[in-house]
């Protein structure tokens, strides 16, 4: 994939609101099927199980609604670090299931959950200061025939202008931030775990953004998508001013 469009919350909260009735649909299923027989065993059992499996449907759609007003909103309504658990590990396996089903590409899907992610980050009106916050690169944002390889060190970097390297390393300056590269998923988690960041600006690929948003939960993680005008891996892009805007929000 190529250039990749600003990236929207409406089709990840479109396909969560269908997931809900989805997940209402089959309590429902789940309550229904066996009460046929529940009765048999005491005649106000039915209505003991209906309450339960009603209550879950009603937390199932009362969590949906929270999640979007939080994000139409921009404020922390209620318990929206928990909310970012559910939307990580369980909404999201769903979405992309439900995605494939009815044909929607998975990275449109990551996308929209990069914004819904970010969105749900901002909500929490963080404020941290610059000793604490990670910028977390990839390699491919280097020229390939750069012969100064800055992976581990961005302080490498002779600022020539050729690539994004340059602009981000003047960022890192201007805000005396911490600036790593990584070459992958093992390296970048390697990288968090020794600089113990209270906040992440991660630049990626829909995929690896997804997965290091996932693995790095509890600690927030602000997600920058990348462009790759020459496929992935390789002399990819990123627009400076988003890092910069994210940094701005957050920083004491």
């Amino acid at each position: 994939m190529g250039t990749t469009s600003p990236p929207r919350k409406r089709l990840f909260v479109a396909l969560m609101g269908v997931t809900c009735l989805l997940i209402v649909g089959v309590i429902y299923l789940m309550w229904w099927i066996p009460t046929k027989g529940l009765a048999n065993f005491h005649p106000d059992l039915p209505r003991i199980v209906g309450l339960v499996f009603a209550a879950l449907s009603l937390l199932a759609v009362l969590g949906t609604g929270l999640l979007v007003l939080t994000t139409a909103f921009g404020k922390d309504i209620f318990f929206t670090r928990f909310m970012r658990l559910v939307v990580i590990k369980f909404l999201l396996p769903a979405i992309e299931l439900l995605g494939r089903a009815i044909g929607i590409h998975k990275d449109h899907i990551r996308q929209s959950f990069v914004a819904m992610n970010n969105s749900l980050v901002s909500s929490q009106k963080l404020l941290i200061p610059a000793d604490r916050i990670l910028i977390l690169l990839p390699h491919c944002l280097q020229l390939f025939d750069c012969d100064i390889k800055v992976t581990g060190g961005i302080d490498k970097c002779v600022r020539c202008g050729r690539c994004n390297i340059k602009g981000l390393a003047e960022l890192g300056d201007k805000y005396k931030i911490d600036i790593s590269v990584a070459t992958g998923g093992t390296l970048a988690r390697k990288v968090i775990v020794e600089k113990r960041p209270k906040l992440v600006v991660a630049v990626a690929c829909e995929r690896d953004l997804t997965s290091g948003i996932k693995d790095c939960y509890p600690l927030p993680v602000i997600g920058v998508l990348n462009e790759r005008p020459k496929g992935p891996c390789i002399d990819t892009i990123v627009d400076v001013e988003k890092i910069d805007s994210a940094i701005a929000s957050v920083i004491v």
